[in-house]
């Protein structure tokens, strides 16, 4: 009981400042996410609630290419946030000859849901993609997951945990991603020892929706997971649980490659800020780790895809 409420804490700690984290990177994004040039599906409803995914294709593209695929969810503490968070990564990678996709999915701000649901969400949006590999012209078994934060989460949980599928889905139809690429991802509740942390926890406790272990990447590692590449500054507050990640993973077998940049803090990664330089540098780490793949080929391309925009 004891681990147990001190896990919770732990979970909650990491809730907390992931809200007032994000919430102000991402409050600027528009929702209903503006995103021309992109082609939206319709992957799951809920109630009234109708989910989309946003698909950019590349040139040409045709439904009987088969492709690989990158799905992408956004940051912004399973609270808030918009799709429009990796429109530009998705329009790099579909210059470099990949369907990317940024999908939406239930917050607790606007749909009063709690954090097992966006995994949920998350996993009918890989199961989708790939159900529907024939109509997106994609190959089923190159699916990427990637995102940022909380989204960076939520493509882990896909990747490790085996729980949360719909029930009314195809279990027949994975809902495991062939590769991960997190952006400063929370991947891992295990305690904090920072007493200031433990008390933000405060008035979070019916947030999660379930143990908070159970939505702990780092808690569920095994071996014969996708290869996963996380991109983190070394000022970033999660670093700690994502290098027990990258330890974990790596124990079990797994290819686990963590990028860490010098001095960057959270959500550096995102387009906008400053010169791009560093949304310049991930995205092309993102690139040389799909080329080793088999992905993508080539060098990267992101000097081109500015020179174009």
């Amino acid at each position: 009981m004891v681990r147990r409420l001190t896990l919770c804490c732990a979970f909650l700690c990491c809730c907390a400042f992931l809200f007032c984290l994000t919430a102000t990177t991402f409050a600027q994004r528009n929702y209903p996410p503006e995103l021309p040039g992109s082609k939206s599906y319709i992957y799951k409803t809920v109630g009234d609630v109708k989910l989309s995914l946003y698909a950019y294709s590349p040139k040409d593209h045709q439904a009987t290419d088969r492709v690989p695929c990158a799905v992408f969810f956004f940051g912004g503490g399973w609270t808030n946030g918009s799709p429009q968070q990796f429109e530009q990564q998705c329009r790099y990678l579909a210059s470099r000859g990949l369907v990317a996709i940024t999908a939406d999915y239930r917050v607790g701000s606007r749909h009063n849901v709690k954090a097992v649901d966006c995994v949920k969400d998350a996993k009918s949006a890989i199961r989708w993609v790939r159900e529907h590999a024939g109509e997106l012209g994609i190959d089923p078994d190159k699916v990427i997951a990637g995102g940022g934060s909380a989204g960076g989460h939520l493509a882990a949980c896909a990747g490790v945990i085996t729980e949360f599928d719909e029930p009314t889905e195809n279990a027949k139809i994975s809902s495991r991603p062939n590769a991960l690429v997190l952006f400063n991802p929370a991947v891992s509740f295990t305690p904090p020892t920072d007493p200031v942390r433990k008390k933000q926890a405060d008035g979070l406790a019916g947030r999660i929706g379930v143990a908070p272990e159970r939505l702990s990447p780092a808690h569920h590692v095994v071996k014969d997971l996708p290869a996963t590449l996380i991109l983190i500054g070394s000022d970033d507050f999660l670093i700690e649980g994502n290098r027990e990640f990258m330890g974990k993973m790596q124990a079990a077998g797994n290819r686990c490659e963590l990028d860490l940049y010098d001095g960057r803090s959270h959500g550096f990664f995102n387009y906008g800020r400053g010169s791009h330089a560093d949304f310049k540098a991930t995205t092309a780490s993102m690139d040389r780790f799909l080329t080793t793949l088999g992905y993508l080929q080539g060098p990267p391309s992101v000097d081109a895809f500015f020179a174009d925009k």
